[in-house]
């Protein structure tokens, strides 16, 4: 990091050490059914610096809605959260994903249903996916339910046409909300 005295990088310019960017973002993708619920929900956490929804978890590439809503893509509609992990940890977010909805039902959540509305945790590193997977041991085992979410590697995530971004702030009276 440079400092105040105004060090010099490669290039030549003099850069100043700006405290509000010395801190350590996180990021994590949840799928748990319509993404415009999620992201709003996600987006109200303390801790949260932004949520996005989008797509993820399939084989084609730059999908978009109407593509998805076939079932053919195999991307679930998913939320992009960027965290603070000293406000927020990624425990706490699993502890919310797992509380907005029910991973009891395959492809489903409410009155939405196809592959798109599945429940998952796409993961980044192997410390989210050991998170991840405990958290669900322990709701299993609390539930007496079988899970099936979907536990994968984070791939590329497609964001979602702007209209669906922050969805509720432009219809608030519309909407799957959870």
């Amino acid at each position: 990091m440079f400092n105040n005295s105004g060090s010099t990088n490669p290039f030549g310019k003099s850069l100043k050490y700006i405290p509000s960017l010395d801190f350590c973002m996180e990021q994590a993708m949840f799928a748990a059914g319509c993404f415009w619920g999620v992201e709003d929900f996600f987006r109200r956490i303390p801790g949260v610096l932004d949520a996005e929804s989008g797509y993820s978890g399939g084989k084609t590439s730059e999908p978009t809605y109407d593509e998805v809503c076939t079932g053919e893509t195999g991307h679930a509609e998913t939320v992009r959260v960027i965290f603070d992990p000293e406000k927020v940890s990624y425990n706490q977010l699993l502890g919310h994903f797992w509380h907005i909805h029910d991973p009891t039902t395959p492809n489903r959540q409410g009155p939405d249903v196809g592959t798109q509305y599945r429940s998952a945790i796409f993961y980044f590193t192997p410390d989210q996916r050991d998170r991840a997977m405990d958290s669900m041991r322990r709701l299993a085992s609390h539930s007496g339910k079988a899970i099936v979410t979907e536990i994968s590697p984070a791939g590329r995530f497609w964001r979602a046409e702007e209209y669906h971004q922050r969805y509720f702030r432009k219809h608030p009276e519309r909407g799957c909300r959870l």
